[in-house]
């Protein structure tokens, strides 16, 4: 059986389906990730082949950094995607899927660059950057 699971944004304008085993969720701690949505960063990933987009068009993608560019409602401004250059894989945030979700956590990145005014005691596996986890998790 495949599992399926929806989501979407605020409004309503960009909805997704994903097909199949999702990656746990990554908890990312870095800057640009705590600026986008004002804590830290939860996503899960899907290869490009298994994620269906309905309202792409309401979609704007921003390049924060290079080699990377993030996805978010151009209405309500909800945060949706993260993809990589080049990469066949697209993060997917995991507050954006309807409930119950069925996701469950994995570990944590960029913990070096972490918040100030939190502190991460929930036993996960930390990673110091990006590099640390293996390509096929990321």
């Amino acid at each position: 059986m495949t599992e399926t699971r929806r989501g979407g944004c605020l409004c309503g304008a960009v909805r997704f389906t994903t097909r199949g085993v999702l990656r746990g969720v990554v908890y990312c701690h870095c800057s640009q990730c705590r600026k986008q949505t004002g804590h830290y960063f939860a996503a899960t990933n899907v290869e490009d082949d298994r994620l269906a987009i309905e309202g792409g068009e309401a979609v704007t993608w921003y390049a924060a950094s290079p080699g990377a560019r993030r996805g978010f409602c151009g209405t309500c401004g909800s945060a949706l995607f993260w993809k990589a250059d080049g990469s066949e894989r697209t993060s997917i945030l995991a507050g954006a899927f309807d409930t119950p979700s069925g996701l469950e956590a994995e570990r944590h990145i960029f913990v070096a660059d972490k918040g100030d005014y939190y502190d991460i005691a929930d036993g996960l596996p930390q990673d110091e950057g990006f590099d640390d986890m293996k390509p096929e998790r990321r």
